[in-house]
């Protein structure tokens, strides 16, 4: 009775035991993840079958076929490259649209700007200016060009404008005499002598360089920024890669555990494996975001292209104003540096046009003013770029962090026995590597050749490395293209490309005197009673500049 006792309880637990082996070997859960992930299997077993077949999962018993690791093969890539898609959206989408935003209000800005002096030029100075308009939407003209990416070097611009400025000026007020071409070529030797538009062209440029220099450099780093998240954004998965992503994310579905999520640190190994080269990139993007918001604060202080530009129409009215004040004095000194032109014949006025500039300008008052790019304002653009560009630092080497979260890869707050390890359900041991290539020699997931960099990545690097120099120099108010372009200096100091000192004005007059024949004894101050003493008192001046200018040296 006994032994029939021992042997009925001998069968009972051999059944549990053949029943417990019997559900383990069961893949009906692993059939219905299957399709609820949207896959279409020829076959997927009922029971488990031997795993001789699997080149990247355990092979043990297993629920896959050969073409249900082919296929998880594919789709770890296709999830890896969305995964990144997915969490690098923002960062891309915050370049295209902020680029957007910025390039569309400076050029309507621009566009802004220009119509308001037109307007505002036509009501106060009517026919003369009409006559002569081409010099103004020249200047503009030329402004947008170099926003715009051109070849356009600011300084000489801004200088052949006031000197085109001049000769229009020059002949209107002077409509009593045959101005010709050689006798404004003459004119426009003394421009930086007579001042005729008094202290408005040296601040005006020094401020239009720094503000158009800061603004276009700063679009571009936009460009810049958009171009290098996109095609980084963009991976290439290596076969290691690929293998290792596979093992992690759907080994556990041939194990017959498909809802066992990746050991956080499992995940972050493989992550950083896969994302080895896109690590490197973060030390040369962090340099690149510092110089953007360094130039963005020179944006909203003293570069801000919107205060400079608004304002340009009331700027340009007062330098006209000047040259109209000082018309006599003006007049007299070059005909006293050119000679005297000769006089006009009786069909033209000879009281000149004077009266046209009479009219004193006025500014918008600020219920006039337009409105620019939809209504906003460069402060509130500038603002919202620096928050959004804080957030993107370190955004790559912090990349598979953001990817080995629970909503996304791993098991999250699950015990750390409870999640898959790459082998079983369990605890993951091997330590996290660290960030770039070069660290990834010993990683325990992925095999990286650390000597063979992404030649993309590369590429990217440099473009970001070019693009910083080009913002540290637009800091300072220099464009590097131009930076040896003008050796005398303008008195700003910015914008001319000085690197150190700038040349002074003093140094500027010595070093360009004008050389006139001996009938053009130069322009002379209009307060000489004498011919004598309207030669002599220049010359004594240039003498002494001289002596000081060895003295300083």
């Amino acid at each position: 009775m006994l032994r029939l006792g021992t042997i009925i309880c001998t069968f009972s637990v051999l059944a549990i035991a053949a029943r417990a082996a019997f559900m383990a070997r069961n893949c009906s859960e692993v059939r219905e993840a299957c399709i609820g992930k949207g896959f279409s299997f020829a076959h997927v077993p009922l029971q488990e079958i031997p795993g001789e077949h699997l080149r990247v999962c355990p092979q043990g018993n297993t629920c896959c076929t050969q073409e249900m690791e082919d296929t998880f093969g594919q789709q770890s890539k296709q999830d890896f490259e969305n995964l990144v898609d997915e969490i690098s959206h923002e960062l891309r989408s915050t370049f295209v649209s902020r680029h957007k935003r910025f390039d569309e209000f400076f050029l309507e800005l621009l566009e802004n700007t220009e119509r308001s002096l037109n307007e505002m030029f036509v009501r106060t100075y009517g026919k003369p200016y009409m006559q002569n308009s081409e010099v103004f939407e020249n200047l503009f003209a030329e402004l947008k060009r170099y926003y715009t990416g051109g070849n356009v070097n600011l300084e000489e611009m801004l200088n052949d404008f006031w000197s085109r400025l001049l000769e229009r000026m020059f002949t209107l007020l002077n409509s009593q005499y045959v101005i010709t071409e050689d006798y404004l070529e003459c004119i426009s030797k003394y421009t930086d002598q007579l001042k005729p538009f008094g202290d408005v062209p040296r601040k005006l440029k020094a401020q239009v360089t720094r503000a158009f220099i800061a603004a276009r450099t700063f679009v571009q780093g936009l460009s810049v920024g958009r171009e290098v998240a996109q095609r980084v954004s963009k991976v290439s998965s290596t076969p290691a890669c690929i293998r290792a992503l596979t093992k992690m994310l759907y080994c556990p579905f041939c194990q017959g555990m498909p809802a066992v999520k990746p050991c956080k640190n499992y995940c972050l190994n493989v992550m950083k494996g896969c994302l080895a080269n896109q690590a490197d990139l973060d030390p040369e993007w962090n340099l690149y975001i510092d110089a953007m918001l360094l130039v963005a604060q020179r944006l909203e202080g003293p570069f801000n292209i919107e205060s400079v530009m608004e304002p340009i129409d009331v700027k340009i009215s007062e330098a006209i104003m000047n040259m109209q004040d000082n018309s006599a004095q003006v007049s007299y000194r070059v005909f006293q540096g050119c000679g005297q032109p000769k006089a006009a014949g009786m069909t033209r006025s000879t009281r000149g046009v004077s009266d046209v500039f009479s009219a004193r300008f006025r500014p918008y008052s600020p219920e006039e003013r337009p409105t620019t790019a939809a209504g906003t304002s460069l402060d509130r653009l500038v603002f919202d770029i620096k928050e959004k560009l804080k957030l993107s630092k370190k955004f790559w080497s912090k990349l598979p962090e953001a990817m080995c979260v629970e909503d996304r890869v791993t098991a999250g707050n699950a015990s750390d026995e409870e999640c898959w390890n790459g082998h079983t359900k369990g605890r993951y041991f091997p330590e996290v590597q660290k960030d770039g290539l070069t660290n990834q020699l010993n990683n325990p997931e992925v095999s990286v050749d650390i000597t063979r960099p992404d030649t993309l990545i590369r590429q990217q690097i440099m473009a970001l490395r070019v693009m910083t120099n080009k913002l540290k120099n637009a800091y300072n108010g220099n464009d590097i293209y131009f930076q040896d372009s003008s050796d005398e200096g303008s008195g700003s100091g910015s914008g001319s490309g000085c690197t150190e000192v700038c040349p002074t004005e003093m140094d500027g007059a010595a070093s360009e005197a004008p050389v006139v024949e001996a009938d053009r004894r130069g322009p002379v101050d209009d307060s000489a009673p004498h011919r004598e003493s309207s030669v002599a008192l220049p010359t004594i001046l240039a003498l002494s500049a001289l002596a000081l200018h060895q003295l300083w040296r």
